[in-house]
């Protein structure tokens, strides 16, 4: 049995201090989050789409692959929890607008193995209230997960582990984190898993600004995420529960933490409203922004040193990547 203090509760975080009590190390968590429900971390704003075959589009082979072996594990690492309705493999879309169909093209001809062209008919018959003109694409085996229930059902269901919310480490290095408030965790190992808190230590660390809107909308049925190809944007719509629809652009080159800008938010909705005419009178429920970390090649990466591993650079993957990246980890452990 090892000793292990982790730096940061978001996904990663969460995810290994969860895998790695259950295997029956001993574990810390330190997050400057007052509690494991206040939004902070960058796997609160997300959309949670699993997604490795449209992601071929820009990453690399390795990066989808993880993407793979994590769509095989979430369904397991959600039975596990009791929570078996917070993953769903149903597929998702690719859309796009005729006008842009040229465009569409060029991406598919990046996407290996899988995409399938629908006619107007099986389009309507899959979602029926997306607009019948829409030129889509079918992507097997894709998914999402619920990002907020995952995050606290991974809380919750770890209580051997010493969750200590409102604290910071200021200082993360071999066998010892160092906490704002001047304490000291020993660990036989330490897990930096902060994310774009980790900065100090990465300086190549950069945050990449993705922005959310959720819109309540009562009678307009989307059964599994949709990315619209857009000339400016990956737009996507990804359903929730209580009739809410979350949609999105997640890779905005910028650090600004600010609220949702009327540009985006304009664009943003004016796409959804072109995919899902159903959403005119959708309410606006809130809008979100936060920054995702990301090195400069857009990959992964984990460090190892004794008593000392660094976890970062998850991109927009955080949730497609989790589940393999915390399988590694664990063999190191």
């Amino acid at each position: 049995m090892a000793t292990v203090a982790i730096a940061g509760a978001g996904v990663m975080g969460r995810l290994l201090a969860w895998q790695l009590a259950r295997a029956g190390h001993r574990v810390s968590v330190v997050d400057p989050a007052a509690g494991p429900a206040e939004p902070g971390a960058a796997a609160f704003t997300a959309a949670g789409m699993l997604s490795p075959l449209a992601e071929q589009e820009h990453a690399e082979p390795d990066v989808v692959a993880l993407g793979w072996r994590s769509l095989q594990l979430w369904p397991a690492i959600a039975a596990a929890l009791g929570q078996l309705g917070l993953v769903k493999t149903d597929g998702s879309l690719l859309l796009a607008h005729g006008s842009d169909v040229g465009a569409a093209r060029r991406v598919l001809a990046r996407l290996s193995d899988g995409p399938e062209p629908l006619n107007r008919a099986a389009l309507q018959m899959l979602e029926p209230a997306l607009a019948p003109d829409l030129k889509a694409w079918w992507l097997p085996g894709e998914g999402q997960v619920l990002p907020h229930q995952l995050l606290a059902a991974l809380a919750e269901q770890a209580p051997d582990v010493d969750w200590q919310w409102g604290r910071r480490a200021t200082v993360v290095q071999p066998h010892r984190l160092e906490l704002d408030d001047g304490r000291r965790l020993d660990a036989d190992l330490v897990i930096d898993a902060r994310g774009l808190g980790a900065k100090p230590d990465l300086p190549t660390l950069r945050g990449v600004r993705g922005e959310i809107v959720w819109l309540h909308a009562p009678g307009v049925a989307l059964h599994r995420p949709a990315r619209l190809m857009h000339p400016r944007h990956r737009v996507y719509l990804v359903p929730r529960p209580g009739d809410v629809i979350v949609v999105g652009a997640s890779e905005i080159e910028s650090e600004d933490r600010s609220p949702v800008s009327l540009r985006s938010a304009v664009e943003l909705m004016a796409a959804a409203h072109s995919v899902l005419p159903g959403l005119a009178e959708a309410r606006i429920v809130h809008m979100e922004t936060n920054l995702r970390p990301a090195l400069p090649d857009h990959r992964p990466r984990i460090d190892h040193e004794p008593g000392l591993m660094r976890i970062n650079g998850l991109f927009r993957h955080g949730w497609l990547l989790a589940p393999a990246l915390v399988e590694k980890v664990i063999e190191h452990v």
